[in-house]
C-alpha cells in the first residue's frame, strides 16, 4: 500500500539497528523519542538517538560485551529501554527482555536459562522485586541501572546507564561504531523472548534480525504509516507486539511517545494526540464501558440522544461491514450522530487518531462497530512471540471480527483440527535449549503450528475461534470454545473479567469479576442496598441475578449447550501475583479450574 518511508532500505543490511538508525538519521525529527520527567515532556531528536545508541554500544563493548552475549532488561516503558535494546543489537549481542510483572522464580529461570551476562534494571522498585532472583544467579557480571539513584553503593557489580554512556564518550574514536554495525548479519540472533507459560515453564523464543526486519517491510507496505505520524507506546516493550511495532514505527520515521503506566493513558492521549497507536481489547472494553456509563447517567434527552447515536453507529457499520447499501437516511443519521455525540469520543482519544491496531486477544463485534461508528477505526491484527505480527485488517479492507489477511511474504492456512498454520521469514529459529519442543510446533514443511483454532472465509480473511488447549468438553460430549463466549460476556458494562467454565460438567457457567462501580450503580437504581464488602456482595442473590441476567441475554443467540445459564461472582480481579494470570494477562485456566472447583461444580453441575 504505502512504503515510501522505506525507500532505499533494500540497499542496506537487513538488521534492526541498520533499519532504525538509518531512519533516525534520515528523518532527524525533533521529537523522534519523547518522554516525561516530573510531568514535563522531553525530546530526543533522531541524531541524538543515534549518538546515544553509539555511546551505549561502545560503553558496553568496553565492558567486554561481544557477539552472542545475552543481556537482559527488566524495565517499564521508557526511552532507555529502546536505546539499550538498539545498542545491544549493534554489538551482535542478544536482548533478553523480562516482564516487570514476572514472578521472582520466573525471573531467576529466565536469567539462568538464557545465560544472561548482564542485567539492566530501571530503578529501585524493580530491583527490590527482582533482587532475590538476581542474587541467586552467579553468572550475572554486571547490574546496570537506568535511574542514577538506584545504584547500590556497596555492590561493585553495579553501574548506571549514564556511566556506560560516559565510557562510550571516553573511548572517543578508539572504537569504530560503523565497523561494529558492518559486522551484523540478517540471520544473527537478536532476542530471546520467553513465552508466558500458561502451562509448564516458559520457553525462550529465538528471533533473528531477519524475523523482525522482514516484518517491518511487510507491515510498512500494508498499512498507511507516515513519517508525520505520532504514536503513544503504552503496551510493554518486553512483549513481541509492541517491540515489533516499535521497529516498524522507527523505520517509518514516526515520533514515539512513551507512556510508562496504563493508568496514565487518558492524560497522555490528551497531551500527545496520537495519530496511530497499538492497544489490546482490554483498553477498548474499559473505554467503552466508561463512555456508556457516562452517556446513560446523563439523564433526559442526553441519554436518549446517546442511545440513539449508539444504535445508529451499530447499524451504519454493520451495513458497511457486510457490504450492504447504506441508505441516504442512515448516512444522514450517522453524520448527525458523529457531530453531536461521537465527536466527543474522538476528542477523548486525542482528536487526531487515524487508526488503532488491536492485538493480543479477540475484540467483540459490538465494541468494534461502536468505535468504527464513532470514527475511531480499530484494525484487529494477529501474531505471537514465535511469529511476530502475521496478519491484520487494513483501513480499506477491514472485516470486523477477523484477524485480517497475511502480510506480504507470509503464508497462512488452516491445517488439521482447524488449526491456523504460519510460514514465512517471520517464524522463529526455535526454542532455546528445547529442540524437541521446537519440532512439536514447526513441521517438516516449515509451518508453525499456532495452537489457535480458526477458519478462512471466501474473501481470504482469517478468524480465530479459540485455542485448541482451551476447548473443553461437557459431560454430554459437546465441545465449547470459551473464548467466543467470554467475548460476548465482556460486552456487559457490569463485567470486568469473565472466565467460562464447565469442563466435564453438565452445562456452561461463568466466573465473573464485576465492574463493581457499575454494578452498584445498577443495583441502587433498582432500589437494592449496596452496603457491605465485596465478599459479602458477591454472595448477594440480587447482585448475582442482575449480572446473570446480562450473561443469559448476551449468550442467547448461541447454541443451547454454549449458553451461560448460571454465574459465580468473585470479589477481586484475577491477578499475576496469585498465579492466575501470565505476565501477558492470559488466564491460567488449569489454575482457575482447581482453585474454584467447588464453585464450578455448583453452577455447572458435577
Amino acid at each position: 500500500m504505502i512504503a515510501e518511508n522505506l525507500i532505499g532500505f533494500d540497499r542496506i543490511p537487513q538488521t534492526i539497528p541498520h533499519f532504525c538508525l538509518e531512519s533516525f538519521r534520515r528523518n532527524n525529527k525533533r521529537d523522534a523519542l519523547a518522554f516525561t520527567v516530573d510531568d514535563v515532556w522531553h525530546y530526543l531528536s533522531g541524531v541524538e538517538v543515534v549518538e546515544k545508541v553509539r555511546r551505549i554500544a561502545i560503553g558496553l563493548s568496553q565492558l567486554g560485551v561481544k557477539a552472542g552475549d545475552r543481556i537482559a532488561i527488566i524495565s517499564e516503558n521508557r526511552p532507555e529501554w529502546s536505546l539499550t535494546d538498539l545498542a545491544i543489537l549493534s554489538l551482535k549481542a542478544v536482548n533478553v527482555p523480562i516482564y516487570t510483572t514476572q514472578a521472582v522464580e520466573q525471573i531467576r529461570y529466565i536469567l539462568e536459562d538464557s545465560g544472561a551476562k548482564m542485567l539492566f534494571v530501571s530503578g529501585k522498585k524493580l530491583l527490590k522485586h527482582a533482587e532475590a532472583a538476581i542474587q541467586s544467579v552467579e553468572r550475572i557480571e554486571r547490574l546496570i541501572f537506568f535511574d542514577d539513584d538506584a545504584k547500590p553503593e556497596s555492590d561493585n557489580r553495579s553501574l548506571t546507564l549514564s556511566e556506560i554512556e560516559q565510557h562510550g564518550i571516553d573511548a572517543g574514536d578508539s572504537v569504530d561504531f560503523e565497523a561494529l554495525l558492518a559486522q551484523l548479519e540478517a540471520d544473527d540472533l537478536a532476542t530471546i523472548i520467553y513465552t508466558s507459560g500458561t502451562t509448564g515453564e516458559p520457553k525462550g523464543v529465538m528471533l533473528t534480525h531477519r524475523n523482525f526486519t522482514s516484518n517491518v517491510v511487510a507491515v510498512s507496505k500494508s498499512l498507511p504509516i507516515k513519517s508525520t505520524d505520532r504514536s503513544l507506546a503504552v503496551l510493554p516493550l518486553s512483549h513481541i507486539f509492541e517491540r515489533t511495532v516499535f521497529y516498524v514505527l522507527c523505520s517509518n520515521g514516526v515520533s514515539i511517545h512513551y507512556c510508562p503506566a496504563f493508568d496514565q493513558i487518558a492524560l497522555y492521549l490528551q497531551q500527545v494526540k496520537p495519530t496511530i497507536m497499538t492497544a489490546v481489547p482490554r483498553l477498548f472494553e474499559q473505554v467503552y464501558h466508561k463512555i456508556v456509563k457516562k452517556g446513560k447517567a446523563a439523564g433526559g434527552y442526553k441519554t436518549k440522544l446517546f442511545n440513539w447515536a449508539l444504535e445508529v453507529g451499530q447499524q451504519y457499520w454493520t451495513a458497511k461491514d457486510t457490504h450492504a447499501s447504506v441508505s441516504p437516511v442512515l448516512a444522514a443519521k450517522h453524520a448527525l450522530a458523529s457531530k453531536l455525540v461521537f465527536s466527543k469520543w474522538r476528542d477523548g482519544v486525542g482528536g487526531s487518531l487515524r487508526f488503532f491496531v488491536s492485538g493480543g486477544a479477540p475484540l467483540s463485534k459490538k465494541l468494534s462497530y461502536a468505535f468504527w461508528g464513532a470514527g475511531i477505526p480499530i484494525l484487529q491484527g494477529y501474531g505471537m512471540t514465535e511469529a511476530c505480527v502475521a496478519s491484520a485488517n487494513r483501513p480499506d479492507d477491514n472485516k470486523v471480527g477477523s484477524i485480517g489477511t497475511p502480510f506480504e511474504g507470509i503464508e497462512m492456512k488452516i491445517g488439521p483440527q482447524d488449526e491456523i498454520l504460519i510460514k514465512g521469514p517471520n517464524v522463529m529459529r526455535g526454542y532455546l535449549n528445547k529442540p524437541d519442543e521446537t519440532l512439536k510446533v514447526i513441521d517438516s514443511n516449515g509451518y508453525y503450528h499456532t495452537g489457535d483454532v480458526g477458519y478462512q472465509d471466501t474473501d481470504g480473511h482469517f478468524f480465530v475461534t479459540d485455542r485448541i488447549k482451551d476447548l473443553f468438553k461437557l459431560s454430554n460430549g459437546k465441545y465449547v470454545a470459551p473464548l467466543q463466549v467470554e467475548s460476548l460476556l465482556k460486552q456487559s458494562p457490569l463485567v470486568s473479567q469473565a472466565i467460562v467454565v464447565g469442563s466435564g460438567r453438565k452445562q456452561v457457567g461463568a466466573l465473573i469479576v464485576p465492574d463493581w462501580d457499575s454494578l452498584k450503580d445498577a443495583m441502587e437504581a433498582e432500589g437494592v442496598p449496596t452496603d457491605g464488602s465485596r465478599e459479602e456482595l458477591s454472595d448477594n442473590p440480587h447482585f448475582i441475578k442482575r449480572v446473570q441476567r446480562d450473561a443469559v441475554n448476551l449468550t442467547r443467540e448461541l447454541s443451547d449447550y454454549e449458553r451461560v445459564k448460571r454465574i459465580y461472582l468473585l470479589p477481586r480481579e484475577f491477578s499475576i501475583d496469585k498465579g492466575e494470570m501470565t505476565p501477558t494477562l492470559k488466564i491460567k485456566r488449569s489454575v482457575i479450574d482447581e482453585k474454584y472447583e467447588e464453585a464450578i461444580d455448583d453452577i455447572c453441575g458435577s
